[in-house]
């Protein structure tokens, strides 16, 4: 499977089995050196209910396979997406900016897990039953695939997003039309021009490439999709929750975050600095998990942020072909104003910025002169009540703050709108429950970040989303459960 980058891409959907040209389209920047190289599809209407027709069309058959039978289908696309990861690596690095290490060691091998992990979790899932003697009868549950699912994924991960919502839909035996972000479609793209090799039917997976006013509004709006799953921002959930409202359908919403960092004074410090910088910084600071704010308790706050700084200067951004740098190119253009935008009002508001953007040089080599590269970035003296303490940044800037006692750091870490996730660094194992318990946060970690078993939960509080993805829930997701009762 090769991709020529000489020239511009032009992506094509892949509906009911077939790619199919579009008439308009959509420039896609290389984020590395800011130049248009592929040319998206700006689907609508039309090509979203012929996408949904073809999944229609297609679930019959796909749900009555055996859970086993789908599996082999899933797992032979993970071997083929395997034995390409280098091609998906290359081509998720130059069309979303991350670096090409960051893409092949995370981004790919988790996509193909996806598939492997669903094609299995999906076998060993059971189902319900009572009795009630002195009625006669017996109560049991089954559990039905929904039908089409609309599934609208993110472009900070992409083809690991996208898999992370494919896999259970179709393992599950649901049909599929997707629409990955329109910033980072090239790897959707490529993967579906492996499913046929693998056994997906025609219209199992259908893939809608777009933006989310015409392609996603359509998708969510469409009264045969009785099923949406959404990685995304709070924003557009709050549009896809009024444009969904009228059909009543299922809504999966996975959004943004303000994670905090909550090290206490008995901290490994040398652990906590490493994996916070990690945390903060990873992948230009695009995941929803990331760290954004950091709270240190008073004791230990000049050591750590002497150590922190220093670390963080360490961390490498550049061209994300070079493998020894950390961070590549933020998304956009857009995306990059936004961020420096944060920065700006810190700045303005009396905030010391202690090192990154405006404080050290970035030299990039010729050819990524004009890409969206930022420095890692550390702020301090920021207001609890500032909109770069309150708002969600998606980049490679962090705030850090002092601490005094456990009830100022639990006020502090939840007093955001955001609820997704939020590490812990202590030796005290009861202050690790206590605070774990008391933080608002659909995921704590403690004295590590980002180890993630793929059967337990994962979602957020508050404005962070609706529902839980993970092994169990996302089959209780994408299905629908029936009590039978039967008089004997």
């Amino acid at each position: 499977m090769t991709v020529d980058h000489r020239t511009h891409l032009v992506l094509e959907n892949y509906i009911g089995g077939k790619f199919v040209p579009v008439s308009r389209h959509i420039d896609s920047y290389d984020p590395s050196t800011g130049e248009v190289y592929c040319k998206v599809p700006d689907s609508g209407t039309d090509e979203v209910e012929a996408a949904v027709q073809a999944a229609k069309e297609a679930f019959p058959d796909w749900s009555a396979r055996s859970p086993a039978e789908r599996g082999q289908v899933m797992n032979k696309l993970a071997d083929l997406m395997e034995a390409h990861l280098e091609e998906f690596a290359q081509a998720e690095s130059r069309d979303q900016g991350k670096t090409v290490v960051f893409a092949r060691t995370v981004d790919v091998p988790r996509a193909v897990y996806n598939f492997r992990f669903f094609a299995s979790s999906v076998l060993h899932h059971t189902t319900d039953c009572s009795t009630m003697d002195h009625l006669g009868c017996i109560n049991y549950t089954v559990r039905s695939p929904v039908g089409v699912a609309g599934l609208i994924s993110p472009w900070n991960l992409p083809l690991y997003l996208l898999t992370w919502k494919i896999a259970p839909a179709v393992a599950t035996g649901n049909t599929v039309v997707a629409k990955p972000s329109e910033m980072t479609s090239v790897t959707a793209w490529m993967m579906c021009k492996l499913l046929e090799e693998a056994g997906f039917p025609p219209g199992v997976v259908n893939m809608v490439f777009g933006t989310g006013p015409r392609a996603g509004d359509a998708l969510v709006g469409h009264p045969d999709v009785p099923l949406v799953s959404f990685t995304g921002s709070t924003a557009t959930a709050q549009r896809i929750t009024e444009r969904s409202a009228p059909f009543c359908k299922k809504l999966s919403l996975e959004l943004g975050g303000k994670n905090p960092a909550i090290i206490f004074s008995d901290a490994d410090l040398d652990q906590a600095v490493t994996t916070t910088v990690r945390s903060s910084f990873s992948n230009q600071g695009e995941i929803c998990l990331c760290t954004s704010r950091i709270y240190v308790e008073r004791s230990i706050y000049p050591e750590f942020l002497k150590r922190f700084v220093a670390a963080t200067r360490e961390w490498k951004t550049g061209s994300p072909s070079d493998p020894d740098n950390d961070n590549g190119a933020l998304v956009s253009r857009e995306h990059l104003e936004k961020v420096r935008s944060f920065v700006t009002l810190a700045r303005s508001e009396g905030a010391t910025v202690l090192c990154g953007e405006g404080k050290d040089p970035l030299v990039l080599p010729e050819r990524n002169a004009n890409g969206y590269f930022l420095r890692p970035t550390v702020i301090t003296g920021v207001a609890e009540s500032s909109r770069v303490m309150q708002d969600e940044i998606f980049g490679p800037v962090v705030c850090v703050n002092p601490f005094d006692g456990e009830d100022e750091a639990v006020d502090k870490g939840n007093g955001v709108r955001y609820g997704l996730a939020a590490t812990v660094w202590t030796r005290d194992v009861g202050r690790v429950h206590r605070v774990a318990r008391r933080l608002e946060a659909g995921l704590v970690w403690t004295n590590c970040w980002l180890v993630r078993d793929l059967n337990l939960p994962f979602g957020g509080v508050k404005s962070s989303g609706v529902g839980r993805e993970g092994g169990r829930d996302s089959y209780h997701f994408f299905t629908e459960v029936k009590t039978i009762t039967v008089k004997h």
